[in-house]
């Protein structure tokens, strides 16, 4: 601590009356100085407080100000939910590579700072720009610049990724060789785990606001509810990885979160807002989310198992479909999705650190916070593809448009053929 701090934190003991031995331990740096503030003024305002609850109420207050911060973005809509994404990718992406230099000293490697983030572009060009064309192809189509890029899409990520390659093998230093592929190493691992993850969360918030908000907030509520049960309650170890990790809280943030799901996708269910899937629109140039509902967001009836009819008193029950869907999210969530907390408590305990960083008091980074979103994105975008998604029409219609005219006659007369056998149409001597 410099002398500035150490005479400023004595002022602070003097007004307030107490010792430094009441202070909470806590470096005074950026991020930490919101942290170490709600810690002083616990300490100030109940002196009696033990350490634990005071660290209780810390994070319990930051929790909810960034569920706050969560609910401000979903009404700001789709393409400011984007913006986050992409903005949390590159925060992630910046504390593990960040990590990566400390723990190898490798900050007078040449130009490796310039090709990590380097590599993060180009990355993110190839996945970003695929989705592009399918979703404003419209748009694509209608710019010249743009249309050149969407059709040599592919050529132009793989000459960008090979400049870059070619770059890394022409800054090997002799005395730096291992330490410059270990890095080398990194960066791709870490692509992997950042960039595909985030590109998959975006492929998700295009399905349906819902199948991004649901699996987001179940992997909250597990985070939340795992700790409140642990906290009052746990009594057992999970996980040496985790030794706060209780099988207490583990069962009960599982419970918890199953029923949360189940409620928060009836309430969700109803609204198009959160159901339709996020489609641009080309004539106001605005993303749009209004649609019919499909079978999927419209309440059904079904019948209550003859050994819970006993139970409950009731022998049928009206519910969205989603909700069933939703209970398969929250369990992955609640047993699967903090495995990707137990790997990323590995990994700092490997290169002996805390926390990803200092971004956010009493929570560590932001990476901290998302270890488990990204195994649920990967989750969400399989589950989709298996279970939910069908053949897109309007994806095939903007793929026949971009056929020549013979082409396209050529598949207008073998679909007419087709739906004449099937007895969809008249004869074609009718026609």
């Amino acid at each position: 601590m410099f002398p500035l701090e150490r005479e400023s934190l004595g002022s602070t003991e003097r007004k307030l009356g107490v010792s430094r031995a009441q202070f909470p331990s806590c470096d005074v740096q950026r991020a930490e100085v919101l942290s170490c503030f709600l810690a002083l003024s616990f300490s100030n305002f109940f002196p009696s407080l033990w350490p634990r609850w005071k660290n209780w109420w810390v994070r319990g207050i930051l929790t909810l100000a960034m569920i706050t911060f969560f609910f401000i973005i979903i009404y700001l809509g789709p393409m400011v939910l984007m913006t986050i994404v992409m903005c949390v990718q590159i925060k992630c992406f910046h504390e593990i590579i960040t990590i990566g230099y400390n723990v190898y000293h490798s900050y007078d490697l040449p130009w490796f700072r310039t090709l990590s983030w380097y590599f993060l572009l180009c990355v993110n060009y190839f996945f970003y720009g695929e989705t592009v064309t399918d979703y404003f192809f419209t748009l694509v189509q209608r710019e010249e610049p743009l249309r050149i890029l969407s059709k040599y899409h592919r050529f132009i990520s793989f000459a960008l990724y090979l400049t870059g390659f070619c770059m890394f093998v022409l800054s090997l230093v002799k005395k730096h060789y291992r330490l410059q592929f270990y890095m080398f190493g990194w960066t791709h691992v870490t692509l992997l785990i950042v960039v595909t993850q985030s590109h998959l969360i975006i492929h998700n918030l295009f399905e349906g606001m819902i199948w991004f908000i649901v699996p987001i907030s179940c992997v909250i509520c597990n985070d939340i509810m795992a700790y409140m049960f642990g906290f009052f309650f746990g009594r057992t170890p999970l996980i040496k990885l985790s030794p706060k990790k209780t099988w207490e809280g583990f069962i009960g943030g599982f419970f918890a979160t199953v029923l949360f799901g189940l409620l928060l996708s009836y309430v969700m269910s109803g609204y198009r807002c959160f159901t339709c899937p996020v489609e641009f629109n080309n004539d106001t140039n605005s993303f749009t989310v209004d649609c019919e509902p499909s079978e999927l967001f419209q309440l059904q009836e079904y019948n209550i198992p003859l050994v819970l009819q006993s139970v409950v008193g009731w022998k049928t029950v009206r519910m969205y479909p989603f909700q069933i869907h939703s209970i398969a999210l929250s369990t992955f969530a609640s047993l699967i999705g903090p495995f990707g907390g137990f790997f990323a408590s590995g990994f700092k305990r490997a290169f002996k650190i805390k926390d990803f960083a200092n971004t956010i008091p009493g929570h560590g980074g932001i990476m901290d916070r998302f270890d488990c979103q990204y195994l649920m994105a990967t989750f969400v975008n399989v589950y989709i593809a298996s279970f939910i998604r069908g053949p897109n029409p309007s994806k095939l219609i903007q793929q026949f448009l971009t056929l020549r005219p013979d082409q396209q006659l050529h598949i207008f007369n073998t679909l007419k053929a087709h739906l004449v056998d099937k007895g969809m149409l008249g004869s074609l001597e009718d026609a």
